[in-house]
């Protein structure tokens, strides 16, 4: 039987993560993977003082990740289920997972030992045919990194635009002004749009996560198209992939990511025990 033990650092997992992540079918969600998961308690799996695997949980109590080795894949499916059935006492009760269906292993296991679901998200990779024949029809936006002076700016029109807090908004835009990964566009001076590319430095470095936020007023003028095309062509130029995803109860951010030339081929699963 495998010993599960609370983590208080990540640093031992650095191997095990590169497995689990070489193992997925596609990239994941870049929110999911370098925002929310690292700051979940992630939990080790040992035997005989032998790291084999990890998993992870965030403060509502739904799991996160989870991953073994694959020599030891014969023991996995009786620690998930004891996991997720209250058994672990390092873990304690767990409400559920999210897990998207580029993580096979992982899915195959939640849909075996836990009870219902519900998709949470779409998940989005670059198709580039269809960017091709849509970008002809795009008018150039005059989209501009953002300086580091204009970080209140950002975070005041963000927190307006979609109800973020600024506490939290001031660090994440703050890093990405940083990181010359967050642009603005403006109309007689006033930002009415902001667009992210945000790229990876260890994990998934081939591919750049691109969003979009429009002021209220602004919406339905197909902005957050030509933004995502602009983001796209960005990342192309250096040897980026984009990737993109949205809740699944936001349509108008579907169809606007469907005509910039994205497909949704995967999805973000959350599934309650």
């Amino acid at each position: 039987m495998m010993n599960v033990d609370r983590l208080e650092s990540t640093d031992a997992l650095s191997g095990l993560k590169h497995q689990y992540l070489h193992q997925t079918t596609a990239p994941l969600d870049g929110m999911w993977l370098c925002g929310f998961v690292p700051v979940a308690q992630h939990y080790g799996f040992s035997i005989d003082g032998d790291l084999v695997g990890f998993c992870c949980m965030n403060t509502e109590g739904y799991l996160l990740q989870f991953f073994v080795r694959p020599e030891f894949q014969e023991e996995s499916s009786s620690l998930f289920e004891a996991i997720v059935t209250g058994q672990v006492p390092a873990l304690g009760n767990v409400s559920g997972a999210f897990v998207s269906t580029a993580e096979p292993l992982y899915l195959s296991q939640c849909f075996d030992h836990l009870s219902s679901f519900e998709v949470n998200a779409l998940m989005y990779q670059q198709d580039e045919k269809a960017m091709a024949t849509t970008a002809a029809a795009d008018s150039k936006l005059a989209l501009t990194a953002l300086e580091p002076q204009q970080l209140s700016e950002a975070v005041e029109f963000v927190a307006a635009s979609i109800g973020a807090p600024e506490s939290w908004l001031e660090g994440y835009l703050s890093n990405l002004i940083r990181r010359r990964e967050l642009f603005g566009v403006r109309q007689h001076g006033t930002l009415i749009a902001t667009g992210e590319r945000r790229g990876y430095d260890e994990y998934q470095t081939g591919y750049a996560d691109v969003g979009v936020i429009v002021a209220k007023s602004e919406r339905g003028r197909g902005l957050a198209t030509q933004i995502l095309r602009q983001l796209a062509a960005l990342n192309e130029k250096i040897g980026l992939k984009s990737i993109c995803s949205t809740e699944k109860a936001n349509v108008a951010a579907q169809k606007a990511i469907t005509r910039a030339g994205f497909v949704d081929r995967n999805r973000i699963i959350q599934f309650n025990a």
